[in-house]
């Protein structure tokens, strides 16, 4: 994975393009990811956590780059985001000592970004 900074540049003309075009399904995706990320009985920092589990799991650079700064913004410390990847490791198998560590350094790049 490139630095998250680079992969969000890289997303974000053809993003904007695509919005314009389809602008109401974009709506409707970010009313129903605000409302699930939402703090309720879960912390937001958990759901981050949980979404970056699922970008590991499903490849996904995008949503680690975007989760792995949603965990930093939420306070998730580096253990807790180690931790979490040790699950995903888990549950996807070699896959996910690959995607894992990806998402980590993207953790530590959002960190870094905050300094």
């Amino acid at each position: 994975m490139e630095h998250i900074h680079d992969i969000q540049e890289e997303l974000r003309e053809p993003v904007l393009a695509l919005r314009d075009v389809i602008p109401d399904v974009f709506r409707g995706y970010a009313e129903m990811s605000s409302a699930a990320m939402r703090e309720g009985e879960l912390s937001t920092k958990t759901k981050e956590l949980i979404a970056l589990a699922i970008a590991i799991t499903r490849e996904c650079d995008g949503c680690i780059g975007a989760h792995a700064r949603g965990c930093a913004r939420e306070g998730a410390t580096r253990h807790e985001v180690a931790e979490m990847v040790g699950v995903a490791i888990v549950m996807n198998g070699g896959p996910g000592t690959v995607w894992g560590p990806r998402a980590l350094r993207a953790y530590d790049q959002a960190v870094e970004g905050r300094n």
